[in-house]
């Protein structure tokens, strides 16, 4: 498996968390059973990420996780060729709050968005209720067998 997921910190701190992400990220797409796989992680801060959702979402205000897939439902996949999904970009900002809202972890927070965002690169979406289940079943699996549960 020559899979590869990269984590770009924009932001100036260290975020130990993002080593066990990683290693999150790499289960999830061996439980997808994905070869020659890569995408990019971009961890920013609310500015940054209010401005992607503004340009490119139309929506003037910050957000946890933006996703930019490279692939839509016509795109060939042919074997042997690495197959790109994109970028995830994180707010690392939001990604704190939300951890303290939902009294959890920050890895739990960043760990969530980021399978989240590794699901939409997939072409996973959640707004229906069956697309939801599917999605968030999927995640939590992810999340679950690396042992990252809602209350740690």
């Amino acid at each position: 498996m020559n899979n590869k997921v990269e984590i770009f910190v924009q932001v100036d701190e260290e975020i130990k968390e993002l080593e066990t992400v990683e290693k999150v990220l790499y289960s999830a797409l061996e439980k997808e059973k994905l070869n020659n796989t890569s995408f990019n992680v971009i961890i920013v801060d609310n500015d940054y990420i209010h401005e992607l959702n503004k340009n490119y979402r139309n929506i003037d205000r910050e957000t946890d996780v933006i996703t930019f897939a490279l692939e839509d439902e016509d795109t060939l996949v042919l074997p042997g060729e690495e197959r790109i999904l994109g970028d995830i970009y994180i707010s690392i900002e939001k990604a704190r709050s939300q951890a303290e809202e939902y009294g959890h972890s920050l890895l739990r927070e960043l760990s969530f968005l980021a399978v989240h965002g590794f699901y939409h690169l997939l072409g996973y979406d959640h707004q229906t209720p069956e697309e939801e289940k599917v999605m968030f079943g999927r995640q939590e699996e992810v999340l679950d067998a690396y042992g990252i549960r809602r209350e740690s």
